[in-house]
């Protein structure tokens, strides 16, 4: 039994991990634990924007390559990462997520689908700590990512490189990178959730609830929709233009 289970790890496929990061040293060593589960151990980039924590030391011990991309934007570094994974199946995730121990066979068996390099997967969304108000916004989210087809870049997002690529990848944009991205291959492709969840850090709700903080950034992406640039809408984010460094790396949370 061990022995066909080890057979069945060995046969997963090449992997890039792509992580954009600024000043998450206290996030990361989780998440890069969390993707050691994986065999063979797919490859880590962690494309950091200039943290001033030991966030790029903590990636390095951790077995990441660290990539240098100032300043930080959110959409540059994601397409900064792409470019310089090697392999063909990409993995978009933030520094504040968590995956369960089953996420390897989950992605794996994604990839391993007919239509895979035609097709891209996210993961359905919890929030931790949970609230009752956060359990209701999580089956709003995973709701509107099946229907709309529009999961947010905290969900992640696996894909094949010939998708990315035909779909544009990401843009150099400080905000709705992640929106921008899976409206363009939604033209091309169907979004699918993968058979697991994975977690998000509930720190950004925690200062004007659940409901305020959605109904800011609801307004954000009806913004967003209606033409106006991503720079305007990220110095709005915040209610005042924040340091250029974090401006450049806030993003919509619901």
């Amino acid at each position: 039994m061990r022995a066909e289970r080890n057979n069945r790890e060995a046969a997963l496929p090449a992997l890039s991990v792509l992580i954009p990061c600024l000043n998450e040293a206290a996030h990361l060593p989780l998440l890069l634990a969390d993707l050691q589960r994986y065999t063979p151990i797919p490859e880590l980039l962690v494309v950091d924007g200039g943290s001033g924590d030991r966030s790029a030391e903590v990636a390095e011990l951790a077995g990441a390559r660290v990539l240098p991309s100032v300043p930080a934007c959110r959409g540059r570094q994601l397409a900064s990462g792409a470019r310089q994974a090697s392999n063909s199946w990409l993995l978009f995730l933030h520094a504040d997520s968590r995956l369960p121990r089953q996420w390897p066979q989950a992605i794996a068996d994604a990839m391993r689908a007919a239509d895979a390099a035609t097709n891209a997967w996210y993961f359905p969304l919890t929030i931790e700590p949970s609230t009752a108000a956060r359990r209701v916004l999580e089956r709003l989210v995973n709701l509107r990512s099946r229907v709309v087809q529009t999961p947010y870049g905290d969900q992640g997002l696996l894909i094949h490189r010939h998708l990315y690529d035909a779909s544009g990848g990401f843009e150099d944009l400080p905000l709705m990178e992640d929106l921008d991205l899976v409206q363009r291959v939604g033209q091309r492709a169907a979004l699918r959730p993968l058979s697991c969840c994975i977690q998000t850090d509930g720190r950004r709700w925690e200062r004007d609830g659940v409901l305020g903080r959605s109904w800011r950034n609801a307004r954000l992406r009806q913004r967003w929709r209606q033409g106006e640039s991503a720079q305007n809408l990220a110095a709005a984010y915040d209610g005042s233009p924040p340091p250029l460094l974090q401006l450049a790396y806030q993003k919509p949370q619901r």
